[in-house]
């Protein structure tokens, strides 16, 4: 009995101990074929690969990387394929980079603790991929940029009057911040979908064309069958438009048109003084020149002029001061007192024109773009103690002289003319004139600067009838093109 009962120990041990071995073995053979996949808890460029082989890792990573980004801009929905910017993952290197995890601790201290159901720690491989920008770029710009954006419309005139209606603002794609947005949607598995950020463009101004276009228009609506000269120059833009018109056509410029200056040269009058005295030297003169711009006053001219420059020749003196400046076509020929004696006749390349005369007073002349011309030197020396005064003549001018200059401009207020066409708290350092002969006008002009938000502008216009000038339509019709300048240049709020 007791040799039978150790033969079943025996037997019970044996059948344990190859119970044992078959299931080590075969346990074994599960490890070594878990060890080819991927361990529990891994991550490849953020995407899960727990379980599978470098083969199926590989595929569900290009899988989840090739999906299109969606983008959207406005109402549209536009799909891009990563390869469109040259996207690839770096397979290679993370899959290695994988097995070395997935392999780096010892096959029977890995075993044992998969006997013992130890889970290793979880592990992620970082995502490791390029793509073009320069590519990206050029998709934003010719396939959305050049398809979806919303160019802004210009301000236009209203049809039959001068004022502008408003332009409406655009829209454009940011596209140094899209690039930051769609390679962030590349380089992610879950977010791939973005708004393409956009900004806001502003109506872009009328063209200066359009503005002379609309100012012609102005002066055949208004129905002045004159000749009309006139020049603007604005001085931040350096813009200009620069035109003589009559009865729908257009008149050469080159040389300019001679008007009859009347009052407006006084402006020159004014700078030829100020070139011969201090500004602290002499109250006497500057109560002249004060009075003579502000309230016209021709013996005040006539007086200041003897007064300061010469008590004969005054006007010749400034006639070769204008000369210097380069201004040509303008001059003063005698005094405005009746009776006073032309001192001399001048030809200029304005009043020797056979295409086109004015009859243009012989004792005082000018054109619109000289009389810009002097009033944009005045400008300069004003606001920098710079320009052509300061060149042709220096050590002779201040700017504090200049700024006096400018500030008896904007004293001379009319609420017509150049005035009557700007609101009423701009300011305008101007000279107006008119000319009349037995009680009829037939010359009437105005020469400014406007200071307006917009910026300041130069603006000169000349008036000229052969037969008479209607004062109200006249003074609308410069009020008008005033209007419509200031208009252009200030453009109503969006």
């Amino acid at each position: 009995m007791r040799r039978r009962s150790f033969s079943a120990l025996k037997w019970i041990a044996v059948s344990l101990l190859i119970a044992a071995v078959v299931l080590t073995t075969f346990q074994t053979v599960r490890f070594s074929r878990l060890r080819t996949q991927y361990p529990s808890g891994m991550e490849v460029a953020n995407v899960p690969v727990a379980g599978l082989t470098r083969q199926e890792a590989a595929q569900r990573l290009l899988e989840a990387y090739s999906q299109p980004v969606e983008l959207r801009y406005d109402e549209a929905i536009i799909h891009l394929a990563p390869s469109t910017v040259g996207f690839e993952l770096d397979l290679e290197s993370m899959l290695a980079a994988a097995d070395l995890e997935r392999t780096d601790q010892p096959f029977w201290s890995g075993f044992w603790d998969y006997l013992w159901g130890r889970e290793r720690r979880e592990s992620a491989i970082p995502l490791r991929a390029d793509y073009s920008e320069e590519r990206l770029r050029t998709y934003l710009k010719d396939e959305i940029s050049a398809r979806y954006d919303k160019p802004p419309t210009a301000a236009k005139p209203q049809t039959g009057t001068v004022k502008f209606i408003s332009g409406q603002e655009g829209t454009e794609l940011d596209i140094d911040r899209a690039v930051t947005a769609i390679e962030n949607a590349l380089f992610s598995v879950n977010n791939r979908r973005i708004n393409l950020p956009k900004s806001r463009t502003n109506p872009p101004r009328p063209s200066l064309k359009n503005l002379e276009t609309l100012l012609k228009q102005t002066i055949d609506i208004n129905g002045f069958d004159g000749i009309v000269g006139l020049y603007m120059f604005h001085l931040d833009a350096t813009e200009e438009i620069h035109f003589a018109y009559q009865n729908g056509q257009e008149i050469p410029t080159n040389p300019d048109v001679a008007f009859t200056s009347g009052s407006i040269a006084k402006i020159p009058i004014m700078v030829s003084v100020f070139r011969r005295i201090e500004i602290d030297e002499d109250t006497e003169a500057l109560n002249l020149l004060q009075k003579m711009i502000i309230q016209s006053g021709n013996a005040d001219a006539d007086w200041v002029m003897e007064r300061v420059i010469d008590p004969n020749l005054a006007p010749l003196e400034i006639t070769e001061d204008m000369r210097k400046l380069g201004l040509e076509n303008t001059f003063l020929a005698g005094e405005f007192g009746l009776g006073s004696p032309l001192l001399q006749r001048f030809q200029t390349p304005a009043n020797q024109r056979d295409d086109v005369d004015t009859d243009p007073d012989p004792y005082n002349q000018t054109t619109p773009s000289d009389m810009g011309m002097l009033l944009e030197d005045i400008y300069q020396c004003s606001e920098t103690g710079g320009g052509a005064l300061k060149a042709i003549f220096p050590d002779q001018f201040t700017q504090e002289e200049c700024q006096t200059m400018i500030n008896y401009l904007s004293q001379n207020k009319i609420a017509y003319l150049i005035d009557g066409g700007v609101p009423d708290t701009t300011e305008i350092a101007h000279k107006h004139s008119w000319t009349t002969f037995n009680g009829i006008m037939y010359t009437l002009g105005d020469a400014g600067i406007v200071y307006s938000p917009g910026g300041e502008y130069i603006l000169v216009i000349f008036l000229d009838h052969p037969v008479q000038i209607i004062w109200d339509n006249a003074s609308l019709l410069v009020g008008k093109l005033s209007e419509a300048i200031y208009n252009f240049y200030n453009l109503p709020a969006q």
